[in-house]
């Protein structure tokens, strides 16, 4: 028997000889089910023949990526007009995943977008628009960028909502008040039994049953059809119920009570609440709409010596922009002209605007304050920092969170569940419902009972409850310069009970500053003593050289020209400044030349014991003073500590160096506690490759760890870590290697990202609570009997409106200073 087979053209990136093209094949022919592979170097393509039996396309990308390259796939992103539940969503996963070239797909119920990453050489976007259109959904054709697209689709269904919901209101309201004032007595006896007045019902319920409700009878054909049920057959099943028995007693087919307005106030009220529920499920992605609504529309170019203004869009790499006062920085770059002060708040959180010069970075969408800039584009497009940005926050939204898991596992059987139920429930009452009011059925009793359980069942609720949630925590995130990769980043960082704090660039500055300037009398000034220093280390290379310049020029100090600079080997410096000659070094340099510390060696002993590096400094053959260097800590490292013992966390140091160092520096940072051993909070001399180790054993002490580092040599600590924070930067956001990422370098960020983990956490436990509380006690509530069709559609109808709104209250959660 012939084998079935099927071929394949992979785009493929990153090959550069033709040992790539062989590595390449031999890895393709290594599956089982790969008949042939022939890569191409100069068209940069993989002909792959398989049997689709034994091996998938999704195995084929999965294994040219393990040997090294990359399958160049298309993104696609659908907005969709409407999704009844997260059935509904699985049911289009899996549609779009047998499309041949689909890789992978997701469908986001709370943002009713379907996602496809596909082969390009195989499919295009428009045919999974039409493999969406075949499942039975519908895709909003969008113009324009993403944002248009989806600002689209929320307008499209909100509006859509809106419009059948006024109709349902128009004709339910009459049809319920005229119902109930027959049933009331409040309508002369013989209007109330004229045929007329039960077809007069008849006519005020049909248009809601056949055209407001009409989208419900259509998405549970097309659910049936798929061999799924969803919501839509709950409503429609209960609807029909009630109004075709109506039917049946109207035509006098059997005796009984008219529920024409049951029927009717079921569809307004599960109208009401999906319109409620879609204005709230647009602001769930609030956030993400403002970070892509803070890029210009235009970037004004110099081209050819003229100014002129052109669509973001055509910016290429190496062109120079303008930007003026009170102009938003079109893309990323590097100033190369003026200074300015430029607020970088809108993407790192951080209120105070940052000084910019020529050579200094600038990010694109942030906001130019006060001087006129040129600089050079670096990153357009979808490289741009605010891109990145946008596309972790898309990605994080996208994922499932562990906790979704239970839910999702219910919400596959619940709908069968339901009808199950419902016709037990039907069974029950009307086999062993009991005596019977005067005037009911014991068939109008049950339909009545088994209504309330179909209508009564909320399947959306579980479907929302975590992802609307992990939406606006990651948007909120994102917001404050907080990135989460994932769901499940967000979810883990709630979950640490220890943090730990790599020292050199995360809780300090990284480079050294100088501290202290200490004059041996009052001779000179600190001023004069570190203008001749510093005058004298113009000429030197070193690290501490470089520290003395920068506070001189920090203060405003104009330096000196140094001659006859000599630098002494692991000592220090001499050179003429200004007719004085200056020795810069240690103290073991003054002593080689007989030089007395005259009274500084106290101070000296202090800032040793202080973990800081004493500078002497002798001019005219005298030591005038010393300088005391230090990697600073940064700006809101001491709070950002503060804040984390204050949520109940272990926080501890990890470094490099030496203790007496390390010790200096967790005292410094209020780390160090009266009575505890310095090695319960501080990890020393503690190599860049053993700091994994480190996180594994406190895990191995049954700890959760937040490992916080620069993402480089940290790599490895990050990686192993229960959660990886890595301190970035704007412009560094794709490259941070850990599940979190801090946009800007401020540590206090890290207890931000753990409070709102926690209260993401919270919320998402609130809204399953409630999902499975309503399900749990008002099903058997319905099926005995406790609760009318018109009731139960109440709380159906706002039971989702509730776990969106609990959601949205994160947007207010206040994370600290």
């Amino acid at each position: 028997m012939t084998e079935a087979t099927d071929r394949i053209t992979l785009p493929i990136t990153g090959m550069t000889c033709a040992n790539c093209v062989a590595t390449i094949e031999r890895n393709l022919r290594r599956l089982d089910g790969v008949q042939s592979a022939v890569v191409s170097l100069a068209s940069e393509r993989a002909s792959v023949e398989f049997d689709p039996a034994r091996v998938d396309q999704e195995a084929l990308v999965a294994r040219i990526r393990r040997a090294g390259y990359d399958v160049a796939l298309g993104e696609a992103v659908v907005p969709l007009a409407r999704l009844a539940d997260d059935n509904d969503g699985r049911r289009l996963e899996a549609a779009l995943r047998a499309v041949p070239g689909v890789v992978d797909a997701s469908v986001i119920l709370a943002t009713e977008q379907a996602r496809a990453h596909y082969i390009p050489t195989v499919t295009s976007q428009a045919d999974i628009r039409e493999a969406i259109r075949r499942a039975g959904f519908e895709p909003i054709e969008a113009q324009g960028s993403f944002e248009d697209a989806e600002r689209a689709a929320r307008q499209h269904e909100i509006g859509r909502q809106r419009r059948l919901l006024l109709t349902g209101i128009l004709f339910t309201v009459p049809l319920f008040l005229m119902a109930m004032a027959r049933d009331l007595g409040f309508v002369p006896g013989m209007l109330a039994h004229a045929p007329a007045y039960n077809w007069a019902l008849f006519a005020l319920a049909s248009p809601v049953q056949f055209y407001v409700g009409w989208q419900y009878y259509v998405g549970a054909f097309k659910a049936l059809r798929n061999r799924s049920a969803n919501m839509d057959v709950l409503i429609a099943m209960g609807s029909s119920a009630a109004y075709f028995y109506s039917l049946t007693v109207l035509f006098g087919l059997v005796d009984g009570h008219l529920y024409f307005e049951t029927a009717a106030v079921i569809v307004t009220l599960i109208v009401l609440g999906k319109f409620l529920e879609a204005r709230a499920r647009g602001q769930t992605s609030d956030a993400i709409r403002k970070l892509m609504g803070l890029r210009p529309a235009t970037a004004r170019l110099v081209r050819d010596g003229t100014e002129v203004d052109v669509p973001l869009e055509e910016v290429r790499v190496g062109e120079v922009f303008l930007v003026r006062p009170g102009e938003k920085i079109p893309v990323d770059g590097v100033v190369i002209e003026g200074r300015s002060s430029v607020d970088e708040s809108m993407l790192t959180g951080e209120s105070m605007p940052v000084g910019k010069g020529p050579g200094d970075e600038v990010i694109g969408a942030t906001l130019n304050r006060l001087g006129l800039m040129r600089g050079e584009a670096t990153r357009v497009g979808r490289d741009t920092a605010l891109a990145q940005i946008v596309r972790l926050v898309e990605q994080a939204q996208a994922s499932r969170a562990p906790i979704q898991r239970l839910a999702d596992q219910v919400s596959a059987w619940f709908v069968p569940a339901v009808i199950g139920v419902a016709g037990l429930t039907f069974l029950g009452w009307l086999l062993l419902g009991g005596p019977l009011p005067s005037g009911e059925s014991a068939f109008t009793r049950a339909m009545i009972a088994a209504v309330s359980v179909l209508v009564i069942a909320c399947p959306c609720a579980m479907g929302l409850a975590t992802p609307t949630a992990v939406m606006v925590g990651t948007g909120k995130g994102a917001e404050l310069g907080i990135l989460f990769k994932s769901g499940e980043a967000l979810e883990r960082a709630g979950r640490v009970d220890t943090v730990l704090l790599d020292k050199t660039g995360t809780m300090t500055r990284g480079q050294p500053t100088v501290t202290d300037v200490l004059g041996a009398d009052s001779q000179r000034t600190e001023a004069e003593l570190l203008r001749l220093a510093a005058g004298a280390e113009r000429g030197s290379e070193h690290p501490l050289g470089d520290a003395v310049v920068a506070a001189a020029t920090s203060r405003g100090l104009e330096l000196p020209q140094p001659e006859g600079f000599h630098a002494i080997a692991g000592q220090g410096i001499e050179a003429t400044v200004d007719g004085h000659v200056v020795l810069v070094g240690s103290a073991r340099m003054m002593e080689s030349r007989g030089l007395a510390l005259d009274g500084l060696g106290d101070r000296l002993a202090r800032l040793q014991q202080e973990a800081k590096t004493a500078v002497a400094v002798a001019i005219d053959g005298r030591v005038a003073g010393i300088l005391g260097i230090a990697d600073s800590l940064k700006d809101g490292s001491q709070d950002a500590i503060r804040q984390m013992q204050s949520l109940g966390l272990r926080v501890m140091m990890i470094t490099g160096d030496n203790r007496q160092t390390a010790a200096a520096i967790a005292r410094s940072a209020g780390l160090a506690v009266d009575g505890r051993p310095a090695d319960d909070v501080v990890r020393a001399e503690v190599q860049p490759g053993d700091k994994a180790a480190e996180v594994a054993s406190l895990q191995g002490a049954g700890h959760r760890v937040a490992m916080v580092g620069d993402g480089i040599n940290d790599a490895p600590a990050l990686a192993q870590a229960d959660v990886g924070v890595a301190i970035g930067t704007g412009t560094d956001v794709a490259m941070a290697a850990a599940p979190v990422t801090l946009i800007s370098g401020d540590l206090r960020g890290v207890p931000r990202a753990i409070r709102l983990s926690r209260g993401t956490l919270r919320t998402i436990r609130q809204n399953l609570f409630w999902a499975f509380f309503y399900n749990v006690v008002l099903i058997p509530a319905a099926a005995f009997g406790l609760l009318s069709p018109m009731l139960a559609a109440g709380a159906m109808a706002f039971s989702s409106v509730f776990v969106v709104s609990n959601s949205l209250r994160l947007r207010r959660l206040e994370l600290g200073p």
